[in-house]
């Protein structure tokens, strides 16, 4: 593996192992130290030897934060309130390791920019342009935000 963001984690949980940090904090790195492993164990499956790219680390770092957004949301919903601030608190740990997150109005501008640059037409060039911003911002945006942005600009 030769991601950056990747040994960046591991020397921090040994960091933290060392120091007896927080035991959240340990815990978080080591479920994206697992995560990332099982994304490269896959690639390695599809025979890409090189291991995983920084974009590829990136994805798995934030699909881990939206899948904290969503258990955290569940759990306030049914009430255990102790449980959605153990996800929040998972969700600081990842976050510190992604790239600043893009502003609306920064979304804005690479949704105009994406549509333009591949001459999107219509909704059927939705594909495309998520291709495309997924390419240049993986890791720095909210795709969910962005999709509902492209949706909106393409049928308009």
């Amino acid at each position: 593996m030769t991601s950056t963001v990747l040994q960046q984690i591991t020397d921090d949980l040994k960091t933290a192992m060392k120091a007896r940090d927080d035991k959240l904090r340990v815990s978080t790195l080591r479920l994206v130290t697992a995560a990332v492993k099982d994304r490269d164990i896959a690639a390695r499956a599809e025979d890409r030897c090189g291991g995983l790219e920084e974009k590829e680390v990136l994805a798995v770092l934030t699909k881990m934060v939206k899948q904290r957004e969503d258990s955290a949301k569940t759990y306030e919903e049914a009430g255990r309130i102790e449980l959605a601030e153990q996800e929040r608190q998972e969700i600081e740990v990842i976050q510190a390791y992604l790239p600043k997150q893009l502003s609306d109005d920064e979304i804005d501008a690479a949704v105009d920019s994406v549509i333009a640059d591949v001459g999107a037409e219509g909704l059927k060039d939705m594909g495309k342009c998520m291709g495309a911003l997924k390419e240049r911002y993986q890791g720095e945006m909210d795709f969910s935000k962005a999709t509902a942005r492209v949706k909106a600009k393409l049928a308009g």
